[in-house]
């Protein structure tokens, strides 16, 4: 969102480095083949990380000049929906892998993968690491794939996800009961615990309150997904109940996907306009 409002002249460069930093305090970026570095002008064969400024150097020679409409789109593939994504690539198998991808139109087609790099894990440290960088993989893609494929509208999004959060909430409530009897947190703060992790980021002043509010359910409704996940084998007590609860909640992620895809999509046009 920060590198779309960079592009469109509403953000400065520092304002993409701040949003990035915000993620890990590196980045690295490298071309997947030669077809992307020749696109990008990223190094090859020689495999050496280019750090922050070249990932926005990257975008900018992608997106090219003069554009009038949003050069970046947002994917988040899954088995069975990988929509927008080139069939059969490399690109798509790591896009559905990493669970998202940027697709940058223009004067090229790239897309870039991210992946968060950890330090090796000492004995005495917590499990619950900070990133210590954030790598960023360029591919090469068809024109063709640039094109957006149809979702949900903001206002289709929004709806949805109201008849989302009272299912997620009924079956949190579920969970809640069947855990009072095992030695658990209250389920609700630990969905305020995951939530309090996505407000570190900002969002760019151009942004819809519509867009921002339906981001702001989503985020809800997939903490009470990661948390319920967590705790549908404890808190419940016969697989019977463990399948209704799991049946309960898997619709919500899609729900959720393409809610997160309607809002961004839609801050992402908003500093084009006018």
């Amino acid at each position: 969102m920060w590198a779309n409002a960079w592009l469109a002249g509403a953000a400065a460069p520092d304002d993409v480095l701040d949003a990035l930093s915000l993620w890990a305090p590196k980045h690295s970026v490298t071309a997947y083949d030669s077809v992307a570095a020749g696109a990008t002008g990223l190094p090859w064969p020689d495999l050496v990380d280019a750090g922050a400024m070249s990932l926005l150097q990257t975008l900018r020679t992608a997106a090219g000049p003069g554009a009038t409409a949003p050069p970046i789109r947002l994917a988040l593939p899954v088995p069975g929906d990988v929509r927008g994504l080139p069939a059969g690539t490399q690109f798509q198998r790591d896009a559905v892998t990493a669970g998202e991808a940027i697709i940058v139109s223009g004067a090229g087609s790239i897309g870039l993968v991210p992946d968060f790099e950890y330090d090796e894990l000492d004995v005495d440290d917590e499990f619950d690491r900070e990133p210590g960088g954030l790598s960023w993989t360029v591919y090469s893609v068809p024109a063709d794939a640039s094109t957006a494929p149809e979702y949900l509208d903001l206002g289709d999004a929004e709806y949805a996800l109201r008849s989302a959060v009272r299912s997620a909430a009924e079956a949190l409530g579920t969970l809640r009961a069947g855990a009072a009897d095992i030695d658990v947190e209250d389920p609700r703060g630990l969905v305020e615990q995951v939530l309090e992790s996505t407000r570190v980021h900002r969002f760019p002043d151009h942004a819809p309150s519509r867009a921002l509010r339906v981001l702001e359910n989503a985020a809800h409704v997939d903490a009470i997904i990661s948390v319920s996940s967590g705790l549908i084998p404890i808190g419940l007590h016969s697989s019977a109940e463990v399948q209704i609860a799991s049946d309960a909640l898997r619709p919500l992620s899609t729900v959720v996907r393409s809610a997160r895809i309607a809002a961004v999509d839609a801050i992402l046009h908003s500093p084009w306009r006018g």
